[in-house]
């Protein structure tokens, strides 16, 4: 049985929030990190974070263990409706043959940019649901906190202020750094991803129904997008989480080209990989998470409807 649209995004979306799960916490980390120190000069600021384990002793310790769960809902919210329609899409566009020739070859450059136009797509849908997940995360006693603290202490009352403040277009406010975010994650992980995997599969490196070949692929696809998407995943936690006059406008940042100077001639280039450490922990697991629950949920759907169809 051929799956349908709906259900190559119900499955991309179900397999993000399985990952989601489990590296949540990471996530809180990585977004404190990213925070501390926002345009200032290293040693001109209090350390609250030293590294990501110390993170992970300090939230608990000062704001107790729930808060290393900070933001999960709106986490999951996104995880399904971003990775739904960003790995939904990339699948289809796989399906339709737009990333092979016409001898049904996989030609590497069109894997790129269906995972770029993906992630875009899967970016511009999610920006409201992350844009109050990292709100939420960067809450925290007065005693740790970093960046600018938002009052509301959900997704739903985090969505109502936004638009009853802002209006519409409010709820999709830094959803242009979102998008090359995404963008560039979504073009190494995929193809990368692809790459690896058919290498694998075609030297039977392991046996043909091994997790394996998932599990190998997704750990060489975890590890490029962390070297890429990190300048980006730092500039959207930052625009994310500005405080914004009356009429939405960002008080620090104006847009993507003024956050990116600002950052530069504040922190230097070691300021766009704040919270590499956690970035890394959290990108790698929630990759490979990702793309084998994925991979496993497909052929287990395959499975299921093809024995139920014979």
């Amino acid at each position: 049985m051929k799956k349908n649209n709906l259900t190559e995004f119900c499955l991309g979306g179900m397999a993000a929030c399985c990952a989601g799960l489990f590296t949540n916490p990471l996530e809180v980390v990585k977004t404190r990190m990213q925070l501390q120190g926002e345009l200032q000069k290293k040693g001109a600021y209090i350390i609250h974070y030293r590294n990501s384990f110390h993170a992970f002793y300090t939230i608990g310790k000062t704001d107790g263990l729930l808060a290393l769960q900070k933001g999960l809902v709106p986490a999951l919210w996104y995880q399904f409706f971003m990775n739904g329609v960003r790995l939904g899409s990339f699948q289809i566009f796989d399906n339709l043959g737009l990333t092979k020739d016409h001898d049904g070859h996989v030609i590497w450059a069109r894997t790129v940019l269906a995972g770029a136009t993906a992630g875009c797509l899967g970016a511009a849908i999610g920006s409201p649901l992350y844009m109050v997940k990292t709100q939420l995360q960067a809450r925290a006693n007065a005693a740790i906190a970093v960046g600018t603290q938002h009052s509301h202490d959900s997704l739903f009352k985090g969505l109502s202020v936004v638009f009853k403040e802002h209006g519409i277009t409010g709820l999709w406010r830094g959803t242009t750094a979102a998008v090359f975010r995404v963008m560039v994650g979504s073009a190494a992980q995929l193809s990368t991803f692809g790459a690896a995997k058919r290498y694998v599969v075609k030297h039977k490196v392991f046996p043909a129904d091994s997790v394996l070949n998932s599990f190998l692929p997704s750990v060489c696809a975890g590890m490029v997008v962390v070297a890429c998407m990190t300048p980006f995943d730092v500039v959207s936690t930052r625009l994310y989480n500005q405080p914004v006059d009356k009429n939405g406008v960002g008080l620090i940042y104006r847009n993507l080209g003024d956050c990116f100077v600002k950052i530069f001639s504040s922190e230097g280039l070691w300021g766009f990989y704040k919270g590499w450490g956690p970035s890394f922990f959290r990108l790698v697991p929630h990759s490979i998470l990702s793309l084998v629950f994925w991979d496993q949920l497909r052929l287990l759907h395959h499975r299921v409807f093809h024995e139920h169809s014979d």
